[in-house]
């Protein structure tokens, strides 16, 4: 593989932990769109394209998951005892979903991502934040809620930080616990994410020879320890920088690189 595509993901990974630490956003949104385009540069075969891009970049979100993890359980702003309610219906609906994923076509996942990616950043642009006014369910209805999450969240790589911690606020779940709990989640959306799409591509011809299924071993390999790298930096910078005004700019950011992935399976 040419120097350049190695580049590409060092470049990508630092980006990504940059974000992720000045904005506490998840990389998905980032990584998705470019590495569709990365590998339509490098010739993946058009049916192929999002489905690599979805499950690297599932795989890359795993160690920067589990330092955020540990981070906040050192913290202690982690509710373990909802962790341990929501994670078999997110493990089960992050799986399932990513056979779903394996049966929609490029287009028609690139036009998901990319309706999801712009509600989302309108939601960050209006910061629309749920009231709480109500309790948490039983276990049965965070287990339940939990597959909701994992479900979309495989559908568009996220660590599932963008529903759950709504979810928790809107259940009076003080915020610094519920981003806390967010963090735990999405260790095992990221892991249960990964395997499905591993196995989803595993005997699925014309993808890259040094691809793991829908995992791209180099992107993941060089993605994943530049993004943790960086995250620290970015969370001093959060400090310096006019955040509030960042993550306007982020959000239009989001939708461009949503629109464009759509663009360039459109046109491969």
């Amino acid at each position: 593989m040419d120097i350049i595509w190695w580049l590409a993901y060092v470049a990508l990974g630092g980006f990504v932990g940059l974000m992720a630490g000045l904005l506490g956003i998840g990389g998905g949104g980032i990584m998705v769109p470019i590495l569709t385009s990365l590998f339509v540069l490098q010739g993946v075969p058009h049916e192929h394209l999002a489905h690599l891009a979805l499950g690297t970049a599932m795989a890359s979100i795993i160690p920067a998951s589990t330092a955020s993890l540990l981070s906040h359980h050192r913290h202690k702003a982690v509710r373990w005892d909802i962790v341990r309610f929501i994670t078999p219906g997110i493990l089960v609906g992050t799986f399932l979903a990513t056979f779903i994923a394996a049966l929609i076509p490029t287009r028609s996942l690139a036009i998901f991502f990319a309706c999801f990616m712009v509600l989302m950043s309108l939601q960050m642009l209006a910061n629309i934040k749920p009231k709480p006014n109500r309790g948490l369910p039983g276990p049965m209805g965070v287990s339940g809620v939990g597959l909701g999450i994992g479900g979309i969240s495989a559908l568009v790589a996220i660590g599932g930080g963008s529903l759950t911690v709504p979810f928790l606020t809107w259940c009076n779940v003080k915020l610094p616990r519920a981003i806390g709990t967010s963090a735990a989640v999405g260790l095992p959306i990221a892991v249960a994410g990964a395997l499905g799409y591993i196995i989803n591509g595993w005997s699925t011809a014309g993808l890259p020879s040094a691809a793991l299924g829908y995992v791209y071993l180099p992107a993941f390999l060089l993605m994943a320890p530049f993004s943790i790298l960086t995250a620290p930096i970015g969370a001093k910078l959060a400090h310096k920088l006019p955040v509030a005004l960042l993550k306007r700019v982020f959000a239009f950011m989001l939708m461009g690189l949503a629109l464009q992935m759509v663009y360039a399976v459109f046109t491969a």
